[in-house]
């Protein structure tokens, strides 16, 4: 009897499970279409934002994951709409309760490495940032030689290679240097207090308007006094030249100040170096 008993259980809790789902048949068929519709649009879509993306970012693992993470969202859509279709609502709350959690965790557990992929990511697109362009952010400047997920490199003009996390790149000020093709050089010196101080600024701007191409005149080269120093008169002079980086004004400054030494020596201008002087006549009685 028991045995029957239970053969007549399974058998209509068969026949319960092949009622309903052949009630519920189109619907498994349509949700079954949604998937399988939802993915291959997911593919195309990832495609495509592949190639838009890679237009605009020439870092194939940036585009990539973007495009992955498009065709994510655009297959939970479609399983989510599926779900919807079998009316199983409670399944669909567990799973985004659950979802939910787990997105949770592992964005606390991998805060640093999301933090750093975003703003990676955010880095690609800037339009004043790229390959080749010459910066200088969280005290190194240098050659900007990638831009990947997780870190921002740099080749300095030491050629040392400098790698920077990408949230503490976009999260500091960035100074760019080949956003201009312009650049001033700033240089300071002293003379000595016997000098004819109009000649000293006469010959200054004649000396670097000839040593540069790109300072067409006297004019164009800027003179000042600062002060009287403690063994000489110092002054400030600037002007501008064609320059990307700071190897390059550096450069500019190295010869502006072989010439200006030069300049100096012949027209016998003497630039002083600090001196102590020691006086020895003092009449104060020590001996007490």
């Amino acid at each position: 009897m028991q045995a029957e008993k239970a053969i007549n259980k399974a058998t209509n809790t068969i026949d319960n499970w092949w009622n309903s789902l052949l009630s519920n048949l189109p619907n498994i068929i349509v949700a079954i279409l949604v998937l399988t519709i939802s993915f291959f649009i997911s593919q195309k879509v990832s495609i495509l934002i592949e190639k838009i993306v890679s237009k605009k970012v020439k870092k194939k693992a940036v585009s990539g994951v973007i495009s992955k993470i498009i065709s994510v969202i655009i297959i939970l859509a479609g399983l989510f709409i599926a779900l919807n279709i079998l009316n199983l609502d409670e399944a669909l709350t567990s799973l985004l309760t659950t979802a939910g959690i787990a997105g949770a965790v592992i964005g606390l557990s991998l805060q640093g490495t999301l933090s750093n992929t975003i703003s990676g990511i955010v880095l690609s697109f800037r339009e004043r940032i790229k390959i080749g362009n010459w910066v200088e952010t969280n005290g190194f400047s240098g050659e900007v030689i990638d831009i990947n997920l997780k870190e921002f490199v740099l080749k300095e003009a030491d050629n040392n290679i400098v790698i920077i996390p990408n949230k503490d790149v976009l999260e500091s000020p960035l100074k760019n240097y080949s956003l201009t093709t312009r650049m001033r050089v700033r240089l300071e010196c002293g003379v000595g207090y016997e000098s004819d101080l109009d000649k000293v600024e006469a010959l200054t701007k004649e000396t670097i308007a000839k040593a540069f191409d790109q300072v067409l005149s006297n004019e164009n080269v800027e003179f000042y006094y600062t002060e009287f120093g403690g063994s000489s008169i110092n002054f400030l002079c600037r002007f501008w030249i064609d320059a990307e980086n700071s190897l390059e004004k550096l450069i500019a400054k190295n010869n502006a100040i072989k010439e200006i030494k030069k300049a100096f020596d012949k027209a016998g201008i003497n630039i002083p170096f600090p001196i102590r002087t020691l006086q020895f006549d003092n009449t104060l009685d020590v001996s007490k």
